[in-house]
């Protein structure tokens, strides 16, 4: 009977569902959920969060789509992997009850709690054993919750991220993963275990962690009551799990030193794999346990995020991108931005609108126009400069990733996203001066990919036949130039308005 992996992506807009032929690598079905991307609740601002339950409803709809997209049942699912958005937090009480919404991954409220613990803790130290700035990460966002939320943080029997959250629901079983663990900051690299540094000066008791179990293992099974609600058989093991980005190195074949994965969803990153534990002193972009990590064979993520990319598209298109009351598709606003010239004809746009920015020092500076005509720039200028600023952006953190020795000369990306639009993949590989591989992939596959490893159907390096790419964009000789002028202007008014 042929075999099939089932691989779910939570992110922050949606759920998607994958169905993989474990055989072939080809998909055999996919679906996502809801229809229109998901709500997140802003009570303050600068804050972000959902609700978990919300998560959950929707991969039961994914699943529902799917099994209508596939015109059968689940039955032959022989593993679960679990992609999920990274840094958000989950507390729940010793009946696994939710006792707060999830402070997601774009949520700033816990900035200046990471900036006190990293000079308090000492820069030195905490870069030695965390790689990072507690920054703005799940440890700092507990520790909000214990200083401003007491009651609830006397509550808790178990902190998770979001992906350790959908495990628990699907097998009962509370765990979390070395990978994961790194992402939150509460991940000592010295010794290869929590972080009891952060753990202590934070007040955080460590029996708060759940178990550690390897990122690619049998981290539980389906109990009867998740087994019913998703169609799928009892017993069936979960496999894997990894972060957005990490499952989306893995989706791309992105496991080696030197390759380089990006993403251009509703935030931006550029991953680079690396064998030796690189930094940047300002934690302008973050280094991470990678899902292929060991501790005989050491695999680091370098993750450069920008959160405000195609959020800011998806934002232009709701309220800006009309014709009468109906909204122009995507197709629509990339031929709309295609007529206008590199450059976007002097308007520039910066593109940070989604919380504090990792790459800017922590600070959130919103998102801003800049050199608006209104005699001379239309509606598609607006659209093309939304592209460049992102792109720009990118080139911007990139800048920082080469003062430490991480330089990108091809950069492997699922054809989705961003990467959808000629005009942003040539500014990206234009600016860059790289090579952009799309492949015909994105994270539920990757999730997918992942379980079959865990559940030992393949080793890492048989997990990716049915892995195609589909195109290649290569720098524009000719708009070399008109980019980097415009990338000159750009940066300029960056520096002006906010100072980086």
């Amino acid at each position: 009977m042929p075999r099939c992996l089932l691989g779910y992506d939570l992110g922050s807009s949606s759920v998607k569902a994958c169905l993989l032929d474990a055989d072939s690598g080809k998909v055999v079905a996919s679906a996502s959920a809801p229809d229109e991307e998901m709500s997140i609740a802003a009570p303050q601002p600068g804050w972000a969060e959902q609700h978990p339950r919300d998560w959950w409803e929707n991969i039961l709809a994914a699943t529902v789509k799917l099994r209508k997209a596939r015109g059968g049942g689940l039955g032959d699912v022989a593993a679960v992997g679990i992609s999920y958005q990274m840094h958000g937090l989950v507390a729940v009480d010793a009946e696994n009850r939710v006792l707060r919404p999830s402070i997601i991954w774009c949520d700033s409220r816990a900035v200046e709690i990471g900036n006190a613990a990293f000079e308090a803790l000492g820069e030195e130290r905490c870069l030695e054993v965390l790689l990072n700035s507690p920054g703005n990460f799940t440890a700092s966002k507990l520790r909000w919750v214990q200083e401003n939320e007491p009651e609830v943080f006397r509550n808790i029997a178990k902190i998770m991220l979001p992906g350790d959250y959908i495990a628990l629901l699907m097998t009962g079983r509370a765990v979390t993963t070395p990978s994961g663990l790194s992402e939150g900051i509460m991940w000592d690299y010295r010794r290869e275990g929590p972080a009891q540094l952060i753990l202590d000066h934070y007040g955080i008791p460590r029996e708060y962690l759940p178990p550690v179990v390897p990122t690619f293992s049998e981290q539980g099974k389906l109990t009867a009551g998740a087994a019913e609600e998703l169609g799928l058989p009892e017993g069936t093991p979960v496999t894997y799990r990894g972060g957005d980005q990490p499952n989306n190195a893995l989706s791309l074949n992105v496991l080696e030193p030197g390759d380089v994965a990006a993403t251009a969803g509703t935030s931006g990153v550029v991953y680079a794999v690396g064998s030796e534990a690189q930094y940047d002193r300002l934690s302008r972009f973050n280094t991470f346990v990678h899902v292929d990590h060991t501790p005989e064979k050491p695999r680091y993520g370098n993750l450069l995020c920008l959160n405000g990319a195609a959020i800011l598209y998806s934002w232009l298109r709701q309220n800006a991108a009309t014709v009468g009351s109906e909204g122009l598709s995507y197709k629509d606003m990339d031929r709309l931005a295609s007529a206008v010239p590199v450059g976007s004809e002097g308007l520039s746009i910066l593109p940070y609108g989604n919380g504090a920015e990792r790459m800017l020092a922590n600070r959130n500076p919103g998102a801003s126009f800049h050199g608006l005509d209104f005699n001379r720039h239309k509606r598609a200028h607006v659209l093309r400069a939304a592209q460049e600023g992102v792109v720009f952006a990118l080139k911007y953190g990139l800048d920082i990733m080469a003062e430490v020795g991480i330089f990108v000369r091809t950069v492997r990306a699922g054809a989705a996203n961003m990467f959808q639009s000629r005009i942003f993949a040539e500014a990206f590989a234009t600016i860059t001066d790289s090579s952009v591989e799309l492949y015909n992939t994105d994270g539920s596959q990757g999730a997918a990919r992942g379980a079959g490893i865990g559940a030992g159907i393949y080793k890492a390096e048989n997990a990716f036949r049915g892995l195609e790419n589909i195109a290649v964009v290569e720098p524009v000789p000719g708009e070399a130039a008109a980019y980097r002028e415009a990338y000159a202007l750009w940066a300029g008014r960056q520096k002006e308005s906010i100072g980086a």
